[in-house]
């Protein structure tokens, strides 16, 4: 039984990943901040799947070392991790300070960073594994008032890309998935946030995220999910160093 490691498994993307995942047969590690929302997810998985819940913050490479040993320890080396934690809070430039930017790197960026460096050693060795990151359309293109995150989104798809090309003659693959604004807590917060502080309806506010797809919709975790898992099978074994655009065509 492979053993996949998701971060940010405690809701939305992560959560789905870890239940397509469970369902075809992974043994699964839940990495998050917070042990009850993984917990959560945990009981959602296929009945008797192996799984380990860890929580950990992505932004501190000692919190990280200890969550991957124990996980591994658990249910065996990590054979394909998938980089899902991250934040979006939205500020305008001439507003975000210092600590506000560092911030928003360390969770979207270096967090992914730590977490690579977790598990390529190993993957090395063993001449296999996946490596697949959660790098949102904001690593394609820019939006307004999320600077530093489009930024930190952008290093994740260089960081991949790069590290494709390292680990090509090593039996390694590592991608992005670039989702489109996708239908989880974060997207019905900020709706419900618009709604109260400028009046308009619920179908109001959700446009704003919904007309940048052409196909007019959210996209749901479960099609993230979908070609996550395609990407861990062997079938994508030719497939490395890409930005896979989940977005109904809003790259194009």
């Amino acid at each position: 039984m492979k053993h996949a490691l998701i971060t940010g498994a405690g809701s939305g993307i992560g959560a789905a990943i870890a239940r397509t995942l469970s369902a075809e047969g992974y043994a699964v590690s839940l990495l998050g901040r917070r042990s009850q929302p993984l917990q959560a997810t945990r009981d959602t998985l296929t009945a008797n799947s192996r799984t380990c819940i860890v929580t950990c913050d992505v932004t501190d490479a000692n919190s990280v070392a200890q969550a991957f040993s124990e996980a591994s320890q658990a249910l065996g080396p990590v054979e394909a991790l998938i980089n899902c934690a991250g934040a979006a809070p939205t500020t305008p430039f001439h507003k975000l300070d210092a600590a506000g930017w560092r911030q928003v790197m360390a969770v979207n960026l270096d967090g992914v960073f730590n977490c690579c460096a977790q598990v390529v050693p190993g993957m090395r060795e063993r001449g296999s594994g996946r490596i697949i990151n959660i790098a949102s359309t904001a690593s394609l293109k820019g939006y307004a008032y999320v600077s530093a995150y489009c930024a930190a989104k952008h290093g994740v798809l260089g960081l991949t890309r790069a590290l494709a090309l390292e680990l090509a003659d090593k039996g390694v693959t590592i991608n992005a998935v670039c989702p489109g604004y996708t239908d989880t807590d974060i997207i019905r917060d900020a709706v419900a946030n618009i709604v109260s502080k400028t009046g308009r309806s619920e179908s109001e506010a959700l446009a704003t995220f919904t007309r940048t797809n052409p196909q007019g919709r959210l996209i749901e975790p479960e099609e993230v999910a979908d070609t996550v898992s395609w990407l861990c099978s062997p079938k994508a074994r030719s497939i490395t160093g890409q930005a896979i655009s989940v977005s109904g065509g809003e790259t194009v």
